[in-house]
């Protein structure tokens, strides 16, 4: 299996993007500078800011100094202002040696770090003086400092800076004891002033990047953005922030209410003069970057590293052909890891367009991995109770549940479950029909019209179902986490039992039991499914949660229904079940069955 972490080793072609960044910082003409890393969820920005760094220091390393952020990470433990301050102060007394002349700017330089740190704890002890939350970021000293930063402060900001800075005097008084008058306007300048004579007399480039900004509550990403202000235009320094650009602009509309659209797009055009957007990935580098996976898990560091370079090299090539053949990368290859390696190409060459194309993956790369994870883990339990289903059988239902909803693989595990020796007819007739319009009607009729076009493609793919025993994978997806979820692909019928039964007190309910009478045991499925995805966003379950109740009521209706409760209530890993759920369940049926 593979780690959800970033990494320096480019498995998706963005070296290129890497490059071009790192020649922007490398410009001394166009420092100071502020790089934007734009991507969605799982698009690859984290990796491509170690791409950065990692090309930064292959040619002339010892010119920068490196600061790497997590924004996310301070959430809620220190105020993002002091935090990013103190992280780059850190990182300067660490590269002044020992006895420098420099020792003493840099302490200087660290003192005024604190006073803004105690500046931030006299806000909070102002507003619990007044029965507020303890939370500076919303009082009125933290907006005034946050536009002493952003350099939009007035003489009342400074009044209002002073007035709750007094509340923290005995804090202070124990944290730093600057010997100059100390006002926020001149502590500012000062910090900046001295940062930029530090990095001239150290002779570097300060390049700080900053991750996960999209992840924060929005507050705490405004004032991160604020305190970046504080340093912009400061020379040889280079910031570089990866986010979702849109999450930041709604942080924007959140934190300072209903802002027109170009107010919006503007105050993001401030911190951020060179947007770079991550590219989305193709059919070549999504089946690439599966390539590289199964690569890392079957061979060798040496081998692993040959293919991936020459992967990148057909990648960069890839606008001039269309030509491909995996067989290239097995040279020199031989044994069981050919053998590994052969499937899991397979695997990438067939399945790379879908996953590209489907609107439910878009080539999303952690997508991807999750996916892959999923058929692994599958693989595993396989192989240890000797099924008869190999990795690219598993692999090509696992993508179908991807690729579809929860009422699309319901009612082909349902097909699949009803048939003789677990090989459904229609799968047969779907691999068999020619006729393109007959084709799509088909998937339609069985699977629903909005996943035609998929099926139509997916039925095509490696290795044909048609025929098979397919009951081992519907097993086998019982024993992990479903891969789609409900999205409210329900009939009518449905929708008003699964909001009844999200509602409902007790598991005598006979409106609920009444309402399901309308349903048929498809249906019924498929509410299931749609309650436990539901029920899945519960975190505190030291109580019944809403939802509960009906879902006692609706393990009750069908077989296939106690097994999706039975399986929900396994996957949440309690270990021990709370106590108040052993009772509700440790004597029902559809709970004990085997």
């Amino acid at each position: 299996m593979w780690s959800d972490v970033e990494t320096d080793q480019d498995y998706l072609n963005y070296t290129e993007v890497a490059e071009l960044a790192a020649n922007l910082i490398r410009q001394r003409t166009l420092l100071p500078i502020s790089i934007g890393i734009f991507g969605g969820w799982g698009s690859g920005k984290s990796s491509l800011l170690k791409l950065v760094h990692k090309e930064l220091n292959e040619r002339e390393g010892d010119r920068y100094l490196h600061v790497e952020f997590d924004a996310w990470l301070y959430q809620g433990f220190d105020d993002a202002r002091a935090a990013l301050m103190e992280a780059i102060s850190a990182r300067l007394v660490e590269a002044v040696e020992e006895g420098s002349p420099l020792g003493e700017k840099v302490k200087r330089f660290a003192k005024r770090v604190n006073y803004f740190r105690v500046l931030g704890l006299g806000m909070d002890v102002a507003a619990t003086a007044m029965g507020a939350p303890t939370l500076g970021a919303f009082t009125a000293g933290g907006a005034a400092l946050g536009r002493m930063f952003s350099g939009d402060g007035t003489g009342e900001d400074v009044g209002q800076i002073k007035e709750t800075g007094k509340a923290a005097k005995d804090i202070a008084s124990g944290l730093v004891k600057p010997g100059e008058p100390v006002t926020p306007p001149k502590q500012i300048a000062a910090f900046r002033e001295e940062l930029s004579e530090i990095l001239e007399n150290l002779d570097k480039v300060l390049v700080v990047s900053i991750d996960n900004l999209d992840r924060c509550l929005p507050t705490n990403a405004i004032h991160t953005l604020e305190a970046v202000r504080l340093f912009l235009f400061v020379d040889r320094t280079a910031f570089i922030v990866a986010a979702d650009e849109d999450m930041i602009r709604f942080a924007v509309t959140e934190h300072y209410g209903r802002l027109g659209e170009r107010h919006v797009k503007d105050y993001l055009d401030k911190f951020i003069q060179v947007p770079i957007r991550v590219p989305r990935l193709g059919v070549a580098e999504v089946r690439a970057y599966m390539m590289l996976l199964f690569s890392s898990l079957a061979v060798g560091r040496d081998v692993h590293e040959g293919i991936r370079a020459n992967l990148q090299v057909a990648l960069r090539e890839s606008w001039s052909t269309d030509e491909f053949s995996s067989d290239r990368y097995l040279e020199g290859v031989a044994g069981e890891p050919r053998a590994k390696l052969e499937l899991g190409f397979g695997i990438a060459t067939r399945m790379a367009r879908l996953l590209a194309r489907s609107s439910h993956v878009g080539g999303n790369p952690r997508t991807v991995k999750r996916m892959l994870n999923v058929v692994q883990m599958r693989s595993e339990i396989a192989q240890r109770r000797k099924m008869p289903v190999d990795a690219a059988l598993i692999a090509k239902v696992a993508l179908f549940e991807r690729c579809t909803d929860s009422a699309a693989t319901a009612a082909l595990y349902g097909l699949i479950n009803s048939a003789d020796a677990g090989a459904p007819p229609i799968l047969m007739d779907l691999e068999g029909e020619e006729d393109e319009e007959a084709l799509v009607k088909m998937c339609a009729d069985s699977f629903g019209e909005q996943h035609a076009p998929f099926i139509r493609d997916w039925v095509r793919l490696e290795p044909a179902l048609g025929g098979a025993d397919l009951r081992p994978l519907v097993y086998l997806s019982r024993e992990t986490l479903p891969l789609a979820s409900a999205d409210g692909a329900l009939s009518p019928a449905a929708e008003k039992v699964v909001r009844t039964l999200l509602l409902v007190k007790s598991k005598n309910s006979p409106g609920a039991k009444g309402a399901l009478k309308a349903l048929g045991d498809e249906e019924k499925a498929q509410a299931m499914a749609t309650l436990t995805a539901q029920l899945r966003r519960t975190s505190d379950w030291s109580s019944a949660p809403d939802g509960f109740k009906g879902l006692l009521i609706l393990a009750e209706e069908t077989p296939e229904c106690g097994r999706m409760a039975r399986q929900f209530i396994e996957s949440l890993q309690f270990g021990k079940l709370p106590g108040w759920m052993n009772v509700l369940v440790k004597n029902q049926d559809w709970y004990t069955a085997e």
